[in-house]
């Protein structure tokens, strides 16, 4: 890979394995925990290939343009596909492994514009957040139950303004979340972000509104309201936190006389109605310690209150904590076990509605390539 690198010089080939193995107390599923899917079980959650180009974003004297492609194989397909990119594998087949072109855009850098804007044309993540589903993008290895649920990538164009050291505006237009454009479920969405960063750097604010449009029921036509907070401590302490409201509106009820869309949940309405407004809300924090170059310890905490269980399929609150240890092992090997401890307060929500708690044990070892 190195050599491949340096011969093509500012376009770079690259990527990593990710085996996984989980023990649970749940029998068949650990949903809605996610990456590990399957209980009890050894598997691949990804193998993943990036080719990208990175425009030059340091200069000011130039227009720039870069690119980045990236191929995912394995059981994490489940958490990344969008419906109209090979989604037939899950929605239609429901297979264990699969194949999903998890990220595929353009960038181009305008120096003169502000101090720099970028727009980026294409299937990219969805803007807000701290956890991505790209496993060393994370500082666990396994999800937040906030993360889980919401959208994760976009269709579109976003541009990316910085105005000075302090703040960053964006803005785009999208065919709102996790399907491609030529689906009947696209619809003209909005997405407008705003990043504050303090002069001691010490702490960042970004807030955004993603995915904005009528918020009728189509496939993961989420309303999303979300704000992060990053904040150091010290140089080898900080924590991040996020927040979210998000909804759909004219959802199907469960047990009514109005067919769901395949892969999208109907909602727990009251009594008589057809179709609701299906909302949600939910908080994490992660507080993490490094211990030396390579080891760092990560403590996540988070709520979940699927209000009509339209997301989980079980209208409950949620609470979850997990601890986790992180070693590098030189540069290309990743180690991350964790411990993980979760509770459905309104019902039995886990191992397919069976019990209200769940404990997993599980680690992935990412090997750089």
């Amino acid at each position: 890979m190195t050599a491949i690198n340096n011969a093509s010089r500012r376009t770079k080939l690259y990527g990593w394995i990710d085996p996984t193995l989980n023990f649970s107390t749940s029998s068949h599923l650990n949903l809605p925990e996610a990456n590990d899917l399957y209980s009890n079980r050894f598997e691949l959650n990804q193998v993943v290939l990036y080719l990208e180009r990175l425009p030059d974003s340091v200069q000011r004297n130039h227009v720039d343009w870069g690119y980045h492609l990236t191929a995912l194989y394995g059981t994490d397909y489940r958490f990344t596909f969008a419906k109209g990119y090979f989604s037939s594998q899950s929605l239609d087949h429901h297979r264990q492994y699969g194949f999903d072109p998890t990220l595929e855009y353009l960038d181009l850098y305008f120096p003169k514009w502000f101090q720099g804007t970028n727009l980026r044309l294409g299937r990219f993540i969805s803007l807000p957040g701290i956890e991505a589903q790209l496993a060393p993008n994370n500082y666990i290895f396994s999800h937040s139950l906030l993360y889980a649920i919401d959208p994760f990538t976009d269709t579109g164009l976003m541009a990316t303004f910085k105005l000075n050291d302090q703040w960053i505006v964006q803005a785009g237009l999208t065919g709102s979340h996790d399907v491609a454009l030529w689906t009947p479920d696209a619809r003209p969405s909005g997405t407008a972000c705003l990043s504050y960063t303090t002069h001691s750097v010490n702490d960042n604010l970004y807030a955004c509104a993603n995915g904005i449009n009528s918020g009728k029921y189509a496939y993961n036509n989420l309303q999303q309201y979300d704000s992060t907070w990053y904040h150091k401590f010290s140089k080898s302490v900080h924590m991040a936190t996020e927040a979210w409201y998000m909804y759909e509106r004219d959802v199907p009820a469960i047990g009514g006389s109005i067919q769901p869309e395949l892969g999208a949940n109907a909602a727990y309405c009251q009594p008589g109605e057809q179709r609701c407004t299906a909302p949600e809300y939910a908080i994490v924090n992660f507080l993490q310690k490094e211990l030396s170059v390579h080891d760092f310890l990560s403590f996540r905490t988070d709520f979940l209150d699927d209000k009509k269980g339209q997301r989980t399929g079980y209208a409950t609150r949620y609470f979850e904590n997990t601890i986790s240890f992180n070693h590098w092992f030189g540069t290309t090997v990743q180690l991350r076990p964790e411990l993980r401890f979760e509770r459905a307060w309104d019902k039995p929500a886990f191992d397919n509605g069976r019990h209200q708690n769940q404990f997993t044990g599980a680690s992935d070892l990412i090997f750089h390539f």
